[in-house]
């Protein structure tokens, strides 16, 4: 029986979470297992990435050994309504967000065409203007959208922290469930804020989960977005 596919995230990666995702990195190596880079220009606290050389170098460096970054909201600002940034915005909104964040990544050479965003929320209004800025996949909670293509493919999040739970017991729940997706064959995307690596507790987990899912055969890999054949001249 084949395997699942599983997704490692990470995301929340600054000057002071550096450090964590990079052990973290160092343990998923060891496995063969990418990470998927969830990456915002300005997070609270008036951090700015574009300010944090060491931080980028390390981004740009995990690119080029497979690891994908994905854009993952502007400022991570909560709307009036306390939701997460992208939750509720209309389409001109969201457009300018993107255009500026889009920006920011690609003056710190780290530009991608994938976007999560913060929470894993996205309103139709963002999901209509990510293709308008070039975006050609949106991840949302439960779903992977191909944004050229229209198509849909379902797979839940397992998440530790931002949006997440991160008590021992939310820890276990989420290692179990990743075991039942992978003993089925399913989709399996784990998702892990940088902040909770620093905890044993939820970095334990997401090791567990992922060794786990490894035994039951799942197949690493990333978020991607692969282009349409070339079709031949008649």
């Amino acid at each position: 029986m084949s395997g699942s596919q599983l997704i490692v995230s990470v995301s929340g990666i600054r000057d002071t979470t550096r450090a964590a995702a990079m052990s973290f990195a160092t343990e998923m190596d060891r496995r063969g297992v990418p990470l998927s880079l969830l990456v915002a220009p300005r997070l609270k606290g008036k951090y700015r990435l574009a300010d944090d050389p060491k931080t980028q170098q390390w981004l740009r460096a995990r690119r080029t050994v497979g690891d994908a970054v994905v854009l993952h909201g502007y400022d991570q600002a909560a709307t009036k309504s306390r939701r997460a940034e992208f939750a509720d915005l209309p389409r001109h909104e969201a457009r300018l967000r993107l255009m500026a964040a889009d920006r920011v990544l690609e003056q710190v050479g780290l530009r991608t065409r994938l976007f999560a965003a913060p929470r894993w929320n996205t309103s139709e209004g963002a999901l209509a203007a990510l293709p308008e800025v070039g975006f050609r996949l949106a991840l949302t909670l439960t779903s992977i959208h191909d944004l050229e293509r229209g198509t849909v493919q379902r797979a839940w999040v397992h998440g530790i922290g931002e949006g997440f739970r991160a008590e021992s017991w939310w820890c276990h729940a989420l290692v179990m469930s990743a075991v039942r997706t992978a003993r089925r064959g399913g989709q399996l995307r784990l998702a892990v804020s940088a902040a909770q690596l620093s905890r044993s507790g939820p970095r334990q987990a997401m090791i567990d989960a992922v060794d786990l899912a490894l035994f039951h055969n799942a197949v690493p890999g990333v978020y991607r977005w692969d282009p349409f054949e070339i079709a031949r001249a008649a």
